[in-house]
């Protein structure tokens, strides 16, 4: 049978598991890998090898696990938050904030013990983050300043402070009719200029009788700071109704008709001692939303409309009052995360809920509209999710899987999927421990395996594409977070890393992976960047001590050198280097099949020729295996002691022959040095 060639357009499925790979049938066999090892597949089609990550700072404590959240106070101010065992600080643009004095590290105290960190759930809203655990009362991380952080347990009343002294009550008594005299109560609140209302004041009482002519009570009372109107209430029939609102500070009752269906505010406070604390927290309809303590594991609170903290409520209910409610499900079903879709999402251990005013999601929550409905059984690790656009993708409760929560018209609700059935190699018998969404450059959410990996979603749901790919290092993944800094998002990483015999976590920073010419090049892991006077000697590598590091010299791949006190060497003067540790990204195509009878399958193969389609790429190896890798040669008429020019167009490796039953092809960069790779041409000999 003659050469056949097989063009591989796009890899833009990425990697699936080897169980699939009979499945010549698939759409994404046509477009997947059978290995994705540091490469990203990028959503239009390329791979493109990871960049690496610059050395930010060692944790605190490298004995115990820290945990990173994103903080975003404002289009250009973004900080990646350490959590540490009873320590805050804070990471932004590979730096770490300092004191005022710039004399040590800036740390916010916190009561948060290491089995609790990676249960904490937050949410933002401008300069404060709320930050809840079932174990401890839910508190308010507040930026005062730059290097001003504060830490607050939150109190849950209203912000109008409750007024202390009772009303001033004075009758004055007509001279007409028969008057029959009774007592009239009243007492008052105050208000805000956003219209919170205070808890009520003491009472105060006089005798009268308002239904004759000329009989009139003045009610009066004092100023209160803060406040620009009061609402004054009458006791009737056994309760406090309305029957003034005044900017005053008194006002005159002629038997004004009370309004029974407006009274003060009472308030509660669910979250108060152990085992009343919540568990996950987010916004909703201009609402705070809190939901599951350890004794009502099923129930959810919202504060009153337009409040941060203020749990009140009337009786009999208003719209704007602070709502209560408990799932009724057939399971247990534990809320594990609040999510503010197109309609409010709960994702619960054993099933998805949507929260709508009488099924409407543009209607208003109220205590009279209220409702929630079932949208699949799936169940929610207590792992925070991740929303892209209208989808949420959040860690399963069981198997380890990542799940897809999106919007479909004809099912008129939420339908959730399986999004890692193509990778289950990525996922089984392992869980997700921490994940984060990246939007520019790249569409990814990063996932945190328990088996250290880092897992990458290149994931965009408009143009149909999810391709899993997997990221190693020399260590163990711990935690993530994504923040904009600059024009992208970046992403920071915790990683557990052995130096000389010893334990050691690193916080550190991916770079850009925008290469422009060969010194924007930084593709090693837990890096350091020199830039400056040409120099031989690289200092600065102290968290890389005793360490094999890669290097790139102004451009050009210089020996591996072991790191010894805190410095390496180079052979030539440079004036801008990249030195750390290695990354061996690593692809691997799928079995190759044609148009024949089985597609080829059960007949040996022997790839012969590849013809890759790169761009701005260098340092090129290919081969039908890892053991028989060939590397392109790119110099051509570079000056001599300059690095080759990067390559961009249709490059061709003739391979070491070898049959086999797959005929799959191997790329690698295991150099510092960029690689993107369009398309793949394979010719492949056929034997019988």
């Amino acid at each position: 049978m003659p050469n056949i060639k097989n063009l591989l357009r796009s890899f833009a499925a990425g990697e699936i598991t080897p169980e699939l790979f009979g499945r010549v049938d698939l759409d994404q066999f046509q477009t997947g890998l059978a290995l994705c090892r540091n490469f990203i597949t990028l959503p239009h089609g390329p791979a493109v090898n990871r960049a690496g990550t610059a050395f930010v700072l060692a944790a605190k404590n490298s004995a115990t696990r820290s945990r990173l959240i994103p903080f975003t106070y404002s289009t250009t101010q973004t900080m990646a938050l350490e959590f540490g065992v009873n320590y805050i600080r804070f990471h932004t643009n590979g730096q770490t904030l300092l004191t005022a004095d710039g004399t040590a590290i800036y740390e916010v105290a916190t009561p948060y013990a290491e089995a609790d960190l990676f249960d904490l759930h937050y949410v933002q809203s401008a300069d404060v983050m709320t930050i809840v655990h079932p174990n401890y009362a839910p508190m308010e991380l507040r930026r005062i300043g730059a290097s001003n952080w504060t830490l607050t347990t939150i109190s849950f009343v209203s912000s109008v402070a409750t007024p202390t002294t009772a009303p001033t009550a004075v009758a004055t008594h007509g001279s007409t009719g028969t008057p029959v005299y009774v007592d009239y109560t009243y007492l008052y609140t105050a208000l805000s200029s956003t219209g919170e209302e205070s808890l009520a004041s003491p009472t105060a009482t006089c005798n009268n009788d308002l239904t004759l002519a000329g009989y009139t009570n003045a009610i009066s009372w004092a100023a209160q700071a803060g406040a620009t109107r009061y609402n004054v209430y009458r006791k009737f029939q056994g309760i406090y109704a309305f029957i003034a609102q005044t900017e005053d500070t008194s006002i005159v009752d002629n038997n004004i008709s009370p309004d029974t269906g407006t009274t003060p505010p009472e308030l509660t406070n669910p979250f108060s001692g152990a085992g009343n604390f919540p568990g996950a927290v987010s916004y909703e309809q201009q609402r705070r939303v809190f939901a599951s303590t350890v004794k009502l594991p099923q129930n959810m609170w919202m504060t009153r409309t337009g409040t941060e903290s203020n749990l009140s409520a009337s009786t009999p209910s208003r719209d704007t009052d602070a709502l209560t409610f408990r799932i009724a499900a057939r399971e247990a079903n534990t809320i594990r995360h609040i999510v503010p879709l197109s309609q409010l999402v709960l994702l619960t251990s054993s099933a998805e809920w949507a929260v709508t005013a009488n099924g409407s999601a543009t209607q208003a929550l109220t205590p009279s509209t209220l409702s929630v409905q079932p949208q699949g059984y799936t169940g929610a690790s207590n792992v925070v999710p991740v929303t892209v656009s209208n989808s949420l993708l959040y860690a399963m409760a069981l198997g380890g899987h990542v799940g897809e929560m999106t919007y479909n018209y004809y099912a008129g609700g939420y339908v959730t999927q399986d999004i890692s059935l193509m990778a289950p190699h990525l996922f089984d018998f392992f869980t997700i421990v921490d994940m984060a969404y990246s939007k520019a450059p790249y569409p990814i959410m990063w996932c945190v395996s328990s088996n250290g990996t880092l897992l990458g979603l290149t994931y965009s749901p408009a143009n149909k594409v999810s391709a899993w790919h997997h990221h190693d290092t020399d260590g163990v993944f711990e935690s993530v977070c994504v923040v904009t800094e600059g024009s992208e998002s970046v992403l920071y990483v915790i990683v557990n890393r052995t130096i000389q015999g010893a334990q050691v976590r690193y916080v550190e920073r991916m770079h850009s992976r925008k290469v422009e010419v060969l010194t924007d090049s930084f593709f090693v892991d837990a890096g350091v960047l020199y830039s400056g006077t040409a120099t031989t000697t690289i200092t600065g590598l102290n968290h890389l001590e005793g360490k094999t590091v890669s290097i790139l010299a102004d451009g050009a791949v210089q020996p591996r050198q072991t790191v010894t006190g805190g410095a390496v060497t180079l052979p030539v003067a440079a004036s801008i280097v990249a030195v750390g540790l290695p990354i061996t990204a690593d692809l691997q195509t799928l079995p190759f099949s044609f148009q024949a009878q089985g597609y080829g399958q059960g007949m040996l193969k022997n790839v012969n020729k590849v013809w890759l389609r790169v761009h701005n790429s260098s340092g090129i190896f290919a081969g039908p295996s890892l053991d028989e890798l060939v590397q392109y040669k790119q110099r051509t008429t570079e000056p001599y002691g300059s690095p080759p020019a990067m390559i961009t167009g249709v490059i061709e490796l003739d391979l070491s022959p070898g049959w086999d039953d797959d005929g799959s092809v191997y790329i690698r960069q295991s150099d510092p040095l960029p690689l993107i790779v369009a398309s793949m041409t394979i010719e492949a000999a056929i034997g019988g």
